[in-house]
């Protein structure tokens, strides 16, 4: 059986205040104060708003399973909220279903992600030393609501001005044409490319010290996971607001 395809979501925000947050990587502590930040700055706006998170919200931080079940509650009032895919929550499942081995999943930083849901990933291989019972109690361990929820998470939000993904998208294809993998895995081909970008495109996944804005996009990957800067934009009336915990 091969990969779901994930929902892809189109909507109009012209009217509606939309705050992006960047990568959390498992910082519970600092999607809390983002969203305590924004719920300020969104008391100044009319009507209903949007808060849209850009994926990678496990590994390498100390709280995943905080943060899954955080975002699994409903948005604060007054506000909506979509939650994307990112490159950690797809190699999370891709274990779940045995495309990925434990080992090759331990290297993207998920013996936090085990921690944070009570388990022991230094004991665990010795006490199930064949990796097919390793893999089974893992996969039986896991919360299945957590689970259900990253498998429903959709790739990309399109919006007539701006698109929201996780990593970014072939300069080259359409955006009706991006390829999955592309959308929440893509970095030199998007990031070098001199190809005029058909919308402004706001992602994460590739890490950096400062916001990176350019005039077609806008990384909001800080490094929350190790800086303790989680960043967030805000999106309205044609502007852009950056702001961080």
């Amino acid at each position: 059986m091969g990969r779901q395809q994930r929902p892809r979501l189109t909507l109009d925000i012209a009217d509606t205040p939309t705050y992006a947050i960047g990568d959390i990587h498992g910082r519970y502590d600092l999607l809390l104060k983002a969203e305590e930040a924004i719920l300020r700055d969104g008391a100044q706006l009319p009507g209903q708003k949007l808060i849209v998170t850009l994926g990678d919200y496990i590994d390498r931080g100390p709280d995943s399973a905080q943060v899954i079940a955080h975002l699994m509650t409903p948005p604060p009032d007054g506000f909506d909220r979509i939650c994307l895919a990112g490159n950690h929550e797809i190699a999370m499942l891709d274990y779940i279903d045995g495309w990925l081995s434990y080992d090759d999943w331990m290297r993207m930083g998920s013996a936090e992600l085990l921690k944070s849901y009570g388990l022991d990933p230094e004991h665990l291989p010795l006490i199930f030393p064949s990796g097919v019972q390793l893999d089974a109690f893992l996969r039986q361990s896991l919360p299945h609501t957590h689970i259900d929820f990253m498998r429903a998470l959709p790739v990309m939000l399109e919006t007539p001005n701006v698109v929201f993904v996780h990593a970014g998208i072939d300069p080259m294809l359409p955006l009706a044409a991006q390829t999955e993998e592309d959308l929440v895995l893509i970095r030199h081909r998007f990031l070098e490319s001199r190809i005029p970008l058909p919308k402004l495109v706001v992602h994460g996944h590739t890490p950096n010290d400062e916001p990176d804005i350019r005039s077609r996009r806008l990384n909001l990957d800080t490094r929350a996971f190790r800086s303790g800067r989680l960043t967030v934009a805000r999106f309205w009336q044609g502007r852009v607001h950056l702001f961080s915990t």
